[in-house]
């Protein structure tokens, strides 16, 4: 009886959700570019998750979710940052339920949604760091597929000199890089991955070094990597890594 009960209700969530979803007329995908600064760099990708969500729902944002027992916030983060590191552009995909979010002008014909609106909700409502930059309206298939991001890293004016050159130098002149990354929990296995191919560019100059990076779809250099690699330890950092540039395929 019971199972004949749950089965039931997941059918009537099923049905709630493919009525909710309809047809693309009838959801939006809404893209926030934004930046992240200060503390907020300390947050995971699933905390900056629910960051934004509980946000949307204070500003009252018609956002999608998911069917099920256990329905989501259709809202993703097409390329998390690591922890500590700081976004100058950072994106955020959301689902939301066309002709609830206002009316007017700003985003596609007939979708009822107002970017600018939604804009200034979300901002009203996002804790101190976190800046929207710019709200659009994507076309409901749209996919963001990373393919390079560009790192600031700010360098104490002691340790700008031939020694920091140097092994800029060597890196890019290197045909392979390997460098060894834990996997499993707490590091108990270990693999070597060679990350030159990776690299795209190198650059110092009065105020630290700016690293330009591949990504694939089997992955990227990690931030720590770079820093090991270029001798740099927070001691020698003028402050946060940023990522400063995110290029995404067409």
């Amino acid at each position: 009886m019971c199972s004949a009960i749950r089965l039931r209700f997941s059918r009537l969530l099923v049905e709630s959700e493919d009525e909710d979803i309809g047809g693309s007329d009838r959801t939006i995908l809404v893209v926030v570019k934004f930046r992240v600064r200060g503390n907020l760099r300390y947050l995971s990708h699933g905390e900056m998750l629910r960051v934004f969500e509980r946000s949307c729902v204070r500003a009252g944002v018609a956002l999608q979710y998911s069917g099920g027992f256990n329905p989501r916030a259709r809202l993703s983060l097409p390329l998390p940052k690591s922890v500590g590191v700081e976004g100058d552009e950072e994106l955020l995909c959301v689902r939301v339920r066309a002709g609830e979010t206002g009316s007017g002008q700003g985003g596609s014909a007939g979708s009822g949604f107002e970017s600018d609106v939604f804009k200034e909700r979300l901002s009203s409502e996002l804790p101190g760091g976190c800046e929207v930059v710019s709200v659009v309206v994507a076309e409901s298939n749209r996919r963001f597929v990373p393919v390079a991001a560009g790192y600031s890293i700010g360098v104490r004016e002691q340790y700008l000199g031939e020694a920091l050159s140097e092994r800029v130098s060597g890196l890019l002149g290197s045909e392979s890089i390997k460098v060894r990354r834990e996997r499993g929990v707490k590091g108990a296995r270990f693999k070597d991955v060679d990350v030159r191919g990776y690299l795209k560019s190198i650059e110092v100059d009065e105020r630290g070094v700016f690293v330009e990076c591949r990504v694939t779809g089997e992955g990227s250099i990690r931030v720590e990597e770079l820093l090991m690699l270029l001798g740099l330890d927070v001691e020698k950092l003028s402050g946060p890594v940023v990522r400063a540039s995110v290029e995404w395929q067409e």
